[in-house]
């Protein structure tokens, strides 16, 4: 799903089609809560996203996987709340959800970093 948001922004599309899974909802809600995509719209089997420019310049730059399924990370509460919340925008899989750093200090979560969007 990344990879095609991505895609969708170089190219500059108003929207891309992605297959609807429980997940890319969930990613979705995260970067639709922070500002990162217009929106987007549930049908029976797919999601069609509206992606954000910013003068013609796409808001979301890159995204970098973090923990992958061959070498897992997990972020202690302690840990959060080092990382600079200003400079960096990540995603986190907690017991709760998929939830941004700050909303996971905000509950004090700890848990998987995911992804980080610049």
């Amino acid at each position: 799903m990344f990879a095609t948001i991505q895609n969708g922004q170089i190219i500059k599309r108003s929207f891309v089609i992605q297959k609807k899974t429980k997940i890319s909802e969930s990613f979705l809600n995260v970067l639709w809560d922070s500002g990162f995509i217009s929106g987007y719209k549930n049908s029976r089997k797919k999601l069609k996203i509206f992606l954000k420019y910013d003068n013609g310049i796409p808001v979301i730059k890159s995204f970098k996987t973090i923990s992958k399924p061959s070498k897992k990370k997990y972020y202690s509460i302690k840990q959060i709340w080092k990382i600079d919340s200003s400079k960096t925008f990540l995603i986190i899989s907690t017991s709760k959800g998929l939830k941004s750093l700050f909303e996971c200090k905000k509950e004090k979560l700890g848990g998987e970093p995911v992804v980080t969007i610049n």
